[in-house]
């Protein structure tokens, strides 16, 4: 069996994402689908740890894949406490955090605590890179207009960064040395950042917070009708909360979140379809352009990632509307395993600091 170093987790909703590489080069990538009736067993989602775990297990053995040449284990992890870009050991205290859901609850919590129980096991160490909550916002962006609440980086902090750094390398340039607009739709929402040489001083609240609409959530809803949801005695926060996460957006107006049905629903004609990707096209450039003010007015390039713009009619209606403000480059995959495997190829070569979790 060829050798092998790296092992990279990344849970989802109801797949568990896994890879083996050699350096970074895959050798075996697998999503391991769990049936949801099978995930609701578990009244608390930490609880589902050991039983994706031993499925990443059963799926490594039945592919002769032996764990004990691994020499590091990458997990895609979320909510810890904001802290600065990088890579960074998963330790005791970050388990903590996790498990206690310091910054709140996302699925790839369970990243950190698979990779961290995973790496155990072999005698090794477990790291992640650049978690959703990276923050390097300006005092200003912190603004929101009352003193009882301040914005939250959360964002797609593993897409933004690395996409930054394959476009700075693309064009010879330091990323510390440019200005860009980075604009990533995930399978659930939407961040759009100005990075100023260097450091993500603005971005939208991407998960429950602000923003565009997306793929499932909402982004930034009228506050009146929202509070009145709130109190109509019909809604309980939790349903509140499920609807602004996980069924906003595409999935509320569609029915679906499944970006291939909706392709096809616009290929054929399906007004409503049609529509509500436009909105989402419109509200995705509104960001963007948001941004010029942002960086004041200097924009070295407008970055576009995520499979949705494989669209070439979502491409264009965003490219009808600011492809004046600067050289649009595109990225129209999802690259968070390719991420972690350089992030994790960086650390086996020692080319980069790993931090420490305070």
């Amino acid at each position: 069996m060829t050798t092998c170093n790296i092992l990279i987790v990344y849970p989802e909703l109801y797949k568990t994402k896994v890879a083996v590489l050699k350096n970074v080069e895959p050798v075996f990538l697998k999503s391991i689908n769990h049936d949801p009736k099978e995930l609701e067993k578990f009244s608390d989602p930490y609880d589902q740890k050991h039983f994706r775990l031993n499925a990443l297990l059963e799926e490594l053995k039945s592919n002769s894949l032996h764990i004990e040449n691994i020499q590091i284990v990458m997990g895609r992890s979320g909510l810890v406490k904001p802290v600065d870009e990088g890579v960074y050991e998963i330790n005791d205290k970050m388990v903590d955090d996790l498990k206690h859901n310091l910054s709140g609850f996302h699925v790839t919590n369970l990243g950190g605590l698979i990779a961290y129980d995973l790496a155990l096991k072999i005698g090794k160490k477990a790291y992640i890179a650049n978690p959703v909550v990276v923050d390097e916002l300006s005092d200003v962006a912190r603004f929101t207009g009352h003193p009882l609440f301040e914005k939250k980086s959360i964002f797609h902090a593993l897409n933004h960064k690395y996409v930054t750094y394959k476009y700075s390398k693309a064009v010879n340039k330091r990323y510390e040395d440019l200005n860009l607009i980075v604009c990533h739709i995930g399978r659930g929402g939407v961040s759009v950042g100005a990075h100023e040489k260097g450091r993500v001083v603005d971005v939208n609240q991407a998960y429950d917070g602000g923003g565009p609409f997306g793929i499932t959530r909402t982004g930034t809803l009228p506050m009146g009708p929202l509070v009145e949801m709130c109190y109509d005695g019909k809604h309980t926060k939790e349903e509140i909360l499920e609807m602004i996460t996980e069924k906003g957006g595409y999935y509320a107006y569609l029915g679906t979140k499944n970006l291939n049905e909706i392709n096809k629903m616009i290929a054929e004609g399906d007004e409503t379809a049609k529509m509500v990707s436009y909105a989402l096209s419109y509200q995705v450039s509104k960001e963007i352009a948001s941004h010029v003010a942002t960086l004041k007015g200097v924009v070295d390039a407008v970055i576009l990632t995520g499979v949705i713009f494989d669209s070439s009619r979502f491409l264009e209606n965003v490219k009808m509307r600011i492809g004046h403000i600067a050289p649009i480059a595109l990225y129209p995959t999802v690259n968070d395993m390719e991420a972690l495997a350089f992030y994790g190829y960086l650390v086996l070569k020692g080319e980069t600091e790993v931090k420490e979790y305070k």
